[in-house]
Parts: C-alpha cells; sequence; structure tokens
C-alpha cells in the first residue's frame, strides 16, 4: 500500500492544496485521486494567482469572458467556478460515498471582504448558488469580523471552510460559530446537515519563531499548536453539546490542518504530515508535499486526543520569550494581509490578460 493509502486507511482525509486548469485537463488530479487517495482540494487567491499568471491555459477563456463583457472579480469566480465544478464532479463519488463528509472543494470569497461582516455573507450565498454543487465549501476568515458571517453562512445552510486560524482561541471561536449556526437551524425545523471544516494553519508558525527560539524548540511550535487544537476538537465532538446536535442528523466540523508544506529546507520535505497523521481529520497539502510523502513518506504513530507534549513544549516556548497569541494574532492578520495582495495581483493579472485579448 502506498505512504498515502496508509494514511488514508487510517482515517485521515487527503486534499490537495493546489488547482489549475491544466491539472484538470491532462487527468493529472484524476489520477491524484486513483492512486494517491486524494478525496477533496482547496484554493485560494494565491494558489489562482499563481495558476493563471504562470500559464496560457486560461487566456482563451479570459478572452472569450471579456467578448461576453465580463472584467474584474465577476471574471475571476467565473473562471474559479469553472475549474471547482469539474473538481466537485471528480470527488463526488467520494462526498456521496461518505454521506457529505468528504469529497469537497474550496472557493474562497474575496480577502478584502474579511472583515466586513454582512458583504461576506452576501458573497458566500451567492456563490454557493452559482457554483451549484453541494461538495463545494466557501471560504470564509475566521477573523473576529468573520465569525458572524460564519455562523450566519452555516444557519442559511451554505457550506463553510472557515480559513486562517492560527491558534486554539481562533479554533475555538470558529467552532463555536459553526455550533450556534447548525443550532439554530434546528430550532428553525431545518436540516442540519450543513458541512464545515476549521482549518488550522501549521508551518507558517515555525517560520515566524524559528529566529527566536533555541535549536532544540525551532518547528516545534506549529506542531505544538496543532496537537492542542486537535485536544480541543476531540474534546468538543464528545461533548454533550455537540451530540445532541449528532442526534438531529449534524456533522462534527472536522479539523483541516493547512499550511503543511515544509518551508525549512533542512527539514524533512514531509514533516508536518508525519506529524499530524490523526483519524477524522484533514490534511491539505501543496502537491510538492502530496508526491514527496507518496513517494516515501512513513508515518510515525497518531496524534493524542489528550494534546500529546503539546502543553510542555508551549510552556518552554513561552519561557523563551514567544508570546503565542500575540504572534497568533500576528499571523492572522499578516495571513488576510498576503491574500488581499496575492487577490489585488490576481486582478492585474486577469486585466493584462484581458487587454490583449
Amino acid at each position: 500500500m502506498t505512504p498515502t493509502g496508509t494514511l488514508h486507511r487510517l482515517g485521515q482525509s487527503l486534499w490537495l492544496d493546489n488547482i489549475t486548469r491544466s491539472m484538470l485537463d491532462d487527468g493529472t488530479l484524476a489520477r491524484y485521486v486513483a492512486e494517491l487517495s486524494v478525496t477533496g482540494l482547496t484554493s485560494n487567491p494565491t494558489i489562482y494567482n499563481i495558476a493563471i499568471k504562470g500559464s496560457v491555459a486560461y487566456d482563451a477563456a479570459i478572452a472569450a469572458k471579456v467578448r461576453e463583457g465580463r472584467t474584474g472579480e465577476r471574471l475571476f469566480f467565473d473562471l474559479a467556478i469553472e475549474d471547482l465544478t469539474r473538481a466537485a464532479d471528480l470527488f463526488r463519488p467520494a462526498y456521496d460515498r461518505t454521506g457529505g463528509l468528504d469529497g469537497w472543494v474550496s472557493l474562497e470569497v474575496s480577502p478584502h471582504l474579511a472583515y466586513d461582516a454582512a458583504a461576506t455573507l452576501a458573497a458566500a450565498k451567492e456563490l454557493f448558488a452559482r457554483a451549484g454543487r453541494p461538495n463545494l465549501f466557501i471560504k470564509i476568515p475566521g477573523t473576529p469580523k468573520g465569525l458572524p458571517a460564519i455562523e450566519e453562512a452555516i444557519a442559511a445552510g451554505v457550506p463553510v471552510n472557515v480559513t486562517l486560524l492560527f491558534t486554539q482561541e481562533h479554533y475555538a471561536a470558529a467552532a463555536e460559530a459553526y455550533l450556534r449556526g447548525i443550532e439554530r437551524r434546528i430550532d428553525a425545523g431545518l436540516s442540519p446537515r450543513v458541512a464545515s471544516v476549521a482549518s488550522l494553519f501549521i508551518s507558517r508558525w515555525d517560520a515566524a519563531s524559528a529566529g527566536d527560539l533555541p535549536e532544540h524548540l525551532k518547528n516545534t511550535l506549529g506542531i505544538a499548536v496543532g496537537e492542542q487544537c486537535y485536544a480541543s476538537y476531540r474534546s468538543l465532538v464528545a461533548s454533550d453539546r455537540f451530540q445532541r446536535l449528532a442526534n438531529f442528523g449534524a456533522l462534527p466540523q472536522r479539523l483541516l490542518w493547512a499550511s503543511t508544506g515544509t518551508k525549512d529546507p533542512a527539514l524533512s520535505d514531509h514533516l508536518y504530515v508525519r506529524a499530524l497523521a490523526a483519524p477524522h481529520t484533514i490534511n491539505t497539502m501543496p502537491e510538492p508535499t502530496l508526491l514527496a510523502f507518496a513517494d516515501h513518506g512513513a508515518l510515525g504513530g497518531t496524534l493524542s486526543p489528550g494534546g500529546g507534549r503539546s502543553s510542555q513544549t508551549l510552556f518552554e516556548i513561552a519561557r523563551a520569550g514567544i508570546d503565542v497569541a500575540a504572534l497568533g494574532e500576528q499571523l492572522q492578520s499578516q495571513g488576510a494581509a498576503a491574500f488581499v495582495k496575492s487577490w489585488d495581483e490576481l486582478l492585474q493579472v486577469i486585466a493584462a490578460k484581458a487587454g490583449g485579448a
């Protein structure tokens, strides 16, 4: 069995953190599904900026949409929805087989809306309706202003991938928004089977803290935060509150490991895959990480439901001078700003290609 097959058999979903029109056209994504146990994918503004800027695969479609009068964000979302609905159809067997727990793709609202709850909710509803696929998540940042939009979207029946989560507090707030949305649906006599995932970013912790930590603590912070949040997740799923919702048919908001590519070339190229193996979670991997793990990956065990050594590691990191809570807020703000930058560059690339159409 391949390493990816072993991880999938453990109970973790393997999603691809990438999409391009080329991988849809040439069968690469279908091969990952058939051979590497990939059962979903995620996208973001940075991924699409690279995909459209770095190839001619979208040029003909851009030219055609310009002739139809499409420009700017509308044109981009047309392109993205075309890609993601094709991918969603490819993953539909996994979605059907798991009763809606797996087999998802994700489309992000404009990152300019990260701090505007009303506009985020309106965009989420519109994009989900335009896509017309049950297995398409709308990505909404788990910023303080994004949390009300997450609750409202869930209450309205829109599946949500909560993105840009970094700390245990961020995760808990996203989970609370999801639970409130589901509880409102039950109280209104509506189906509670509205799926959600909570995307916790991992490797950015280590990139941000490595220069301030002693050697033995470098590249341990991201995994420790992951272990801490996994313990919270397991506790929540076992809670009386969630079990009551499950009795009505609600799905758990699964914990998703994001940003799992290794940024330090001196480290294992699948460090965060091996370290974060855990049933009933998702690891969305950049393409190089997926291929590296498939080629020579090995598992060393699974995460402890109780958090493992995370408390001790986080204590030592705090003693070394890292304010983990403050760094988490900084990383969330930086992440939102980075997506805005990629989004603006993406629209500039599309405008340039449209101008040459």
